[in-house]
């Protein structure tokens, strides 16, 4: 049997299913939209709680209110993240950092609050050791003492984030800080080491010593644990490589050494050669405990 389409009446047909999907679109009351919205006022606001135990740079931070959704940009790079009205970070770096909280209620209504949040001290197990590694402040830079081990011709400067030496001459020069360091345990150092057109017969070298630099004089006390130089292969070109990944004339593991005992040492960054051109610039430098 076939199926018979009566044509002359698919007109009312199609009319009256139009009136029927335009009536079941419309929201229960005009003008509300989809008829769901936040009726009450959206707070975000949240305490930040340091967690008293071992723990000292753990830190708990507890929403006021309970929402649909609640999510957390902890300043730890990844942005914001779905969470629950209460979250517990750990924070092993000295530092300011930005916390936000954002809360979202029906309808797609959010708020956020910003707070800021100063870590005093770094963990002396996973923390960054180093003071004023990013050089992002007078602060940073204070934290820094030059050693001028040649009168002249070398020069170090600190702008727009990063330390940088320039010169020539065969002449050197370095910057260092002193750490406070726990017997036994094993260190590593590095940074994020740069130069927009590379160097000439240039050495760059880290040492971590309990020697004291002094100002004309050498430093090479115990030997360093981390370096390049462009005799051993690495920056005549221009390069951007953290030390321990693209440094070279060096025998072992680049930048790690075990602690002799629970005192003071002087970590002592210093270059020099021919001609540095644009210069090296350091960022980002770090002495953590590792395994």
């Amino acid at each position: 049997m076939k199926s018979i389409i009566n044509f002359k009446n698919i007109d009312k047909v199609l009319f009256v299913l139009s009136v029927i999907a335009v009536i079941s679109c419309q929201p229960d009351n005009l003008g509300v939209g989809n008829g769901l919205v936040e009726t009450r006022a959206l707070d975000a606001n949240f305490t930040i709680t340091q967690v008293t135990d071992e723990n000292n740079n753990t830190f708990l931070f507890t929403a006021d209110n309970n929402y649909l959704t609640s999510h957390w940009d902890v300043a730890d790079g990844a942005g914001f993240n779905l969470g629950k009205n209460t979250k517990q970070v750990f924070i092993p770096d000295a530092g300011t950092y930005t916390i936000q909280h954002k809360v979202t209620g029906v309808g797609g209504e959010s708020d956020i609050v910003t707070k800021t949040l100063e870590v005093e001290t770094s963990d002396p197990i996973a923390g960054n050791i180093i003071r004023g590694g990013k050089f992002e402040s007078n602060a940073d830079i204070a934290e820094w003492t030059v050693l001028n081990i040649s009168e002249s011709g070398t020069e170090w400067t600190f702008a727009e984030g990063k330390a940088t030496v320039q010169g020539g001459g065969w002449n050197q020069k370095g910057i260092y800080q002193t750490v406070d360091v726990i017997e036994g345990l094993t260190y590593k150092v590095d940074m994020l080491v740069s130069s927009t057109s590379g160097v000439q017969n240039t050495w760059f070298e880290v040492f971590a010593s309990t020697t004291v630099p002094v100002d004309g004089s050498d430093y090479s006390a115990g030997g360093a644990i981390a370096k390049f130089s462009t005799w051993g292969g690495c920056g005549t070109e221009p390069f951007s490589w953290f030390l321990t990944v693209g440094g070279c004339d060096f025998q072992g593991e680049q930048g790690k050494f075990v602690a002799q005992a629970t005192e003071t040492i002087y970590l002592v960054i210093k270059c020099g050669g021919e001609n540095l051109k644009d210069g090296v610039s350091i960022d980002n430098v770090e002495m953590r405990v590792v395994q």
